[in-house]
């Protein structure tokens, strides 16, 4: 029995392990994002160093964060004109840990450049204060309670983040405040944001409905796919064909034989899984953790501003 339902389902395919060198990647990305951002906004260059340090330091209260709770596979991205971000695995999420994780990229910001604010009050100088301006708004700007921005993200990790129904509506407002903000700003070029961000949320859809199927079949994906049985992995591929047949047409479901879209199949596969998820915070917690939010987004503006005007 066991041998035939072994040649039913082949082994899943294995991860590739790549020897790319990360920091010599994400350093050129950071370049070409200077080199972009100076050419197309004409800013100068003082101007334009003080973000990609901004952006760096930010990045890596992310990275620091994710490696303190022993995440693997931690990686840094910059995206050219539109940020940067950090990724990693870990095996079963913390609600704890991944607030933690979350705020310990603009709060550190918000910090140094509220010193920065102090320093120039005593010591005027331009350069300062500039660079104490580019701290405290991109800092700020990430704690917007905006998808997927820091804030966002925050309220969907305490309150939202088992709750398709919800998380589809925060999802949804994000993008049209997102638009609003892009369209004030005059920044075209940021509208590629809300555009992946539809593109992904009907992806998301798509994939929800194939969980509710799984969750009816009792089909394990509450797993990393390192420990995805091979019979879970091809009947959740066999899932994303019957769902998503114009994205991979020509790729019957049924037929348990590796294609040459296995690569993005096994991707597809890995989004649909659910790693497990600690709910650990008490609300006395969640209510600290909201509290330490409220005053990084609201308390040092007001009182900057009070300082200064």
């Amino acid at each position: 029995m066991e041998s035939n339902e072994t040649n039913i389902f082949p082994p899943k395919p294995l991860v590739a392990e790549t020897q790319r060198n990360n920091v010599t990647r994400s350093m050129f990305s950071l370049l070409l994002y200077g080199v972009l951002f100076y050419f197309l906004f004409d800013r100068n260059i003082a101007y334009i160093a003080a973000l990609l340090v901004v952006l760096l330091i930010h990045e890596f209260g992310h990275f620091f964060a994710m490696k303190l709770y022993n995440y693997q596979n931690v990686k840094l991205f910059i995206v050219p004109l539109l940020g940067a971000f950090v990724s990693g695995k870990k095996h079963s999420v913390s609600q704890k840990q991944m607030s933690i994780i979350i705020l310990a990229g603009p709060v550190p910001g918000i910090i140094i450049g509220t010193v920065l604010y102090m320093i120039n009050k005593t010591n005027p100088n331009e350069t300062l204060k500039m660079l104490a301006n580019v701290f405290i708004f991109i800092n700020i700007f990430n704690l917007l309670p905006i998808y997927p921005l820091d804030g966002g993200r925050l309220l969907e990790n305490l309150f939202i983040k088992n709750n398709h129904g919800i998380r589809l509506v925060f999802t949804i407002l994000s993008i049209l405040f997102l638009i609003i903000i892009i369209t004030l700003s005059g920044n075209i070029i940021m509208v590629i944001i809300p555009a992946i961000m539809v593109f992904e949320l009907i992806n998301e859809v798509k994939n929800q409905k194939i969980r509710d199927y799984l969750d009816g079949e009792r089909i394990e994906y509450h797993t990393e796919y390192a420990d995805l049985p091979d019979k879970s992995y091809w009947l959740i591929r066999d899932c994303i064909l019957f769902s998503f047949q114009k994205k991979y047409n020509g790729v019957p479901p049924g037929q348990h034989q590796y294609s040459v879209v296995e690569p993005m199949l096994m991707t597809h596969v890995m989004k649909v899984l659910r790693p497990d998820f600690k709910n650990d915070l008490s609300v006395f917690q969640k209510v600290l953790f909201m509290l330490l939010y409220v005053f990084f987004l609201i308390g040092i503006p007001i009182t900057l501003f009070i300082m200064y005007y």
